[in-house]
């Protein structure tokens, strides 16, 4: 029988313990982040000499930190849509495709969460320069596409791979066509796996800095570059306020991924 909970003896309680650290170690800093954007030091003091929401009225009243919110909430949507549509797409032919180098193509697919994320970022600054894309949403949106599709296809991947297709076949026999069995049957048994590609593939967009350093512009930037730059320039707490609403965005999708999975399961 394998070793439970229950079983471990005297040791649960060491791993319980162990397991506490960890967790501690992991949401300290975020915990961190959170007080100090309600901290009423003009400065970041940790721990804030007392409480006030004055950081977050700033924020909300300056246009600037808006526009940027809302750039990276509108590429985020394009990008979700654009990485679930081309995830399917590729994950039906690598799960159904019968053809040479379909592992070599599945790790081609996947390269982009190889590769570090600067080396990538340079590579693709210089392609959308040449293409005169640097600076625009369409830039924007292709790059966080091309680090989101991996995450995609392996969540959509997996899916498929679960998925008896002899019951798309049994449709097809009973009158459907293979389009419809797709979109009637086939869809509807991994949207699992369909909602797990946009949660990842947004949160790939919306947290993501490093890239967008590179693409952005002065006048088009996502709220992780506007925090970046206020950072380098004035370390006010509404950087903490604007990233502590960046990481309760990230925290919600995430929790509404795992009551969807939970439900799923039921």
């Amino acid at each position: 029988m394998l070793l439970n909970f229950d079983g471990l003896g005297a040791w649960k309680w060491p791993l319980v313990g162990f397991t506490v650290l960890v967790t501690l170690f992991l949401l300290l800093p975020i915990l961190f982040i959170v007080a100090l954007s309600f901290g009423s030091s003009q400065w970041l003091i940790f721990p804030p000499p007392a409480w006030t929401t004055k950081w977050y009225a700033q924020l909300f009243a300056d246009p600037r930190w808006i526009e940027a919110a809302f750039t990276s909430l509108r590429i985020g949507l394009v990008v979700t849509v654009c990485s679930v549509l081309l995830g399917l797409l590729a994950s039906f032919g690598l799960t159904r495709g019968r053809f040479r180098g379909v592992e070599m193509l599945r790790a081609l697919f996947l390269t982009p969460m190889i590769l570090p994320v600067v080396v990538f970022a340079v590579a693709l600054y210089a392609f959308t320069l040449k293409l005169g894309l640097n600076g625009t949403f369409i830039g924007f949106v292709i790059a966080h596409t091309i680090i989101a599709l991996p995450f995609s296809i392996i969540a959509i991947t997996g899916a498929l791979e679960g998925f008896d297709k002899s019951i798309e076949d049994a449709a097809v026999l009973c009158g459907a066509t293979p389009l419809e069995a797709k979109l009637r049957v086939t869809l509807p048994a991994i949207s699992h796996g369909l909602f797990a590609a946009a949660i990842f593939s947004f949160l790939m967009s919306w947290d993501e800095v490093v890239l967008a350093i590179f693409m952005s512009s002065p006048t088009l930037q996502t709220l992780p570059v506007k925090i970046w730059t206020t950072l380098r320039q004035d370390l006010t707490p509404v950087v903490a306020a604007a990233s502590t609403l960046l990481v309760g965005l990230t925290l919600v999708l995430m929790i509404l991924a795992a009551l969807f999975r939970k439900g799923d399961a039921r």
